[in-house]
């Protein structure tokens, strides 16, 4: 299938054409939704090995980050997940999708400063794609239900 006709579904696929573009090109990718990041971030450094894992990801030339904005986390996570993408701004490309505008984040983050913060340094220098729009899934599921 052609690398455009993967981007008609919606934030994830767009990210998941794009990474499998650049794997074919020979660039090292790392994809995961932000829940399951967050999650490996808090285990690496409860058993301190959280410089290891961040020097690991500095090895890979783009990280897709999905799915920001479902599921709000703590303190904690906020701040492991500020931390390491601060370290890749400006160095390493990272995509990052989510069904929240810029305005509504602080929703996730619960810190108004570290959401400003956060939101200053991915759009630096950076590609914000708005993907407004009917739900691919929705209008999949209206075919369905009409057949």
């Amino acid at each position: 299938m052609p690398l455009w006709k993967a981007f008609h579904n919606g934030k994830s696929h767009l990210s998941i054409g794009l990474g499998i573009k650049a794997c074919n090109e020979g660039y090292k990718v790392f994809f995961a939704t932000v829940p399951q990041f967050i999650n490996q971030l808090k285990e690496t450094q409860s058993e301190r090995r959280l410089t290891n894992f961040e020097s690991k990801f500095q090895k890979y030339d783009l990280i897709i980050l999905d799915e920001l904005g479902y599921i709000s986390f703590d303190q904690k996570g906020s701040e492991l997940l500020f931390s390491f993408l601060s370290l890749r701004a400006e160095r390493k490309s990272t995509i990052i999708t989510s069904n929240l505008s810029f305005e509504r984040w602080n929703e996730v983050f619960n810190d108004p400063a570290l959401t400003a913060a956060m939101v200053d340094r991915l759009t630096h220098k950076s590609y914000v794609i708005n993907m407004n729009g009917n739900s691919y899934r929705m209008k999949e599921t209206e075919e369905w239900l009409g057949q």
